[in-house]
């Protein structure tokens, strides 16, 4: 299984941006479909966005026009940048590689209004 590890997570008023990275371990990240899911208290866990390994995008409604998924092979990173944060985005986001199952710890995303 890849190892992943997020990081970017913190506090950010309402309408304000923050930029989630996700590292991968191992050599073949390029092939990899990855993916970002955030799960806020008291929900379920709920899928956000998804690059495959030739870079094609899809996100969950709640979340277009707002987040960006992208990804860097030569860094073996995913990132989500996300702008214009609302309160319902408050959650812990979560890196995924669905291919093998892996998840990464988790970050904690804030969003005060």
């Amino acid at each position: 299984q890849v190892q992943l590890v997020e990081s970017g997570g913190g506090l950010v008023q309402a309408g304000g941006s923050l930029r989630l990275s996700c590292v991968a371990s191992g050599k073949i990240f390029s092939t990899y479909t990855m993916a970002w899911s955030r799960q806020a208290p008291g929900k379920q866990r709920e899928w956000v966005a998804t690059i495959t390994s030739g870079f094609s995008t899809n996100y969950a409604d709640s979340v277009k026009g707002r987040f960006t998924i992208s990804r860097s092979n030569a860094k073996n990173t995913v990132y989500l940048q996300m702008n214009s944060l609302k309160p319902e985005d408050t959650a812990v986001y979560y890196c995924t590689a669905p291919r093998d199952g892996s998840w990464g710890q988790g970050t904690q995303v804030t969003v005060s209004s």
